[in-house]
């Protein structure tokens, strides 16, 4: 080990190589900027290391698993196959260090200096860089590119333990519990519920709220509620936990019912996953004077500038929209503004495609029925079930819907609400649809391919046209 100090000046320095970092460096180097990126953990962030890539390979096991479990017969496999959860943790590591190598060569290729450690603000042009192998660096920058994600949120009472965890502990794991309870069911904690579910677990999920994922729609709600049940999956919703933590055996939760009553479980592990806040300790924000707010997240413009003019935040710390995707859309933003004075900004972040992978997904961008109505007084509702689709039959994948939500003025989309197998591969259509502010009137001759579960779309904008063809 050395105490070498490395002096270095960029045009942009980006703390934090998450999703939103790392595409944030890639882009502002494509425009001809300088560029040092700084980590101290997880190149390409949570979501490639231990959140949205492993556990979609997770998932994928999962829902293999489930689909052989439901349709063994029918598809022509012998009874009483058994999924092998080691082997699902295996390839999900094996996919995520591949991708993790990906965003070191991606960095190469743009020339992108990388600096292993962590990241300290000194003052608002310069960051000082503390790395175990002794390389450290001083960074002067022009200007800076904030990306340093969240970190899991907890509940008065529940105590972290070995058996009392976050998701990556979970993800990490290489066995799958008898049984696990989930607190909150947003879509983290309802993602594992199906995995855990899938690969035999007994799983109890807690929520506080009167549904299960209460910011999405609420039929939505209620068409996942009912297949997670048809997994196994106890659901209690009012559900206020108390308390939570190990014990000799495993672990026991403690909540209070909406109607008062006091309820124990006992499990061999329980994930805690009720919601996120921005990652801001450490990073030396003080000496910047970039400006926090009340609710401890880098306030940010509609160009993602912070109060300093020359300082920028991407991410979860600007308590926007905690998803991978909307950082990266973030930051490229971010960088086309500093490289090449870009007049975009960020519209409504309802507006953002949002997914749970569970089994099965949801799918979702834009205002629920129930927000439509409180906003525009009136609106157009289609819903065009799986059931009626022939490529659902033919993948064995039929429970769930179609519903999109129209203005009745304007005739243009403002939500789409999906539940059903692959649903978030058919967001982009509906996104840019309304984003381009295509009328109902040219979506209905919009021809899609036959059999397709996108036909569902075709199904549903004729039904906002009044004339549904196939239900």
């Amino acid at each position: 080990m050395t105490d070498t100090v490395e002096e270095l000046a960029v045009n942009v320095l980006v703390l934090g190589a998450g999703p939103g970092g790392y595409v944030a460096a890639i882009r502002a180097a494509q425009l001809g900027q300088s560029v040092a990126i700084v980590e101290r953990e997880y190149w390409g962030g949570v979501c490639l290391n231990v959140g949205c890539i492993p556990t979609k390979v997770l998932l994928a096991n999962a829902q293999v698993a489930s689909l052989v479990a439901r349709h063994a017969k029918s598809f022509g496999l012998p009874d009483g196959l058994r999924a092998d959860f080691r082997a699902a943790h295996e390839r999900s590591r094996a996919v995520a260090e591949g991708r993790i190598k990906g965003v070191h060569y991606l960095m190469k290729k743009n020339g992108i200096r990388q600096f292993a450690g962590t990241g300290a603000f000194t003052s608002d042009r310069t960051l000082a860089v503390t790395a175990s192998d002794g390389t450290n660096a001083v960074i002067t920058f022009d200007h800076a590119i904030i990306a340093t994600g969240s970190e899991i949120r907890s509940l008065p009472g529940v105590i972290f333990g070995d058996r009392v965890t976050g998701y990556i502990e979970v993800v990490l794991s290489e066995t799958m519990p008898e049984s696990l309870v989930v607190i909150g069911a947003g879509p983290i904690g309802i993602e594992f519920a199906c995995v855990a579910a899938s690969f035999g677990s007994r799983v109890t999920v807690l929520e506080y709220q009167d549904r299960i994922l209460p910011t999405e729609d609420a039929d939505a709600s209620a068409e996942l509620a009912k297949a997670l049940k048809k997994l196994g999956i106890t659901l209690v919703t009012g559900a206020r936990v108390t308390s939570a933590s190990d014990t000799a055996s495993g672990a026991q939760v403690t909540y209070d019912s909406a109607s008062g009553e006091t309820t124990e479980i006992a499990a061999d592990h329980v994930l805690v996953a009720v919601g996120f806040a921005p990652r801001l300790e450490g990073y030396g924000l003080d000496a910047t004077g970039v400006f926090v707010t009340d609710r401890g997240a880098i306030d940010v413009d509609a160009q993602l500038r912070t109060s300093v003019p020359h300082i920028f935040a991407i991410g979860d710390v600007t308590g926007k929209l905690a998803l991978a995707h909307v950082a990266e859309a973030q930051g490229i933003l971010a960088a086309e503004v500093i490289g090449a004075n870009s007049t975009r900004a960020m519209g409504d972040y309802r507006d953002m495609p949002r997914a749970v992978y569970s089994n099965p997904q949801v799918a979702s961008f834009g205002l629920t029925e129930a927000q439509g109505r409180e906003e525009l007084g009136d609106v157009l509702v289609a819903s065009f079930p799986f059931v009626a689709n022939g490529k659902a039959h033919a993948v064995g994948e039929t429970a769930g819907f179609v519903k999109i939500v129209a203005n009745p003025t304007t005739r243009t989309l403002v939500g789409a609400h999906m539940v059903g197998p692959d649903v978030s591969e058919l967001l982009p259509e509906l996104t840019l649809a309304a984003g381009q502010g295509t009328t109902i009137d040219d979506l209905i001759h919009n021809v899609h391919a036959h059999p397709t579960l996108s036909e569902s779309l075709q199904e549903a904008f004729h039904g906002l046209a009044g004339h549904m063809i196939n239900f």
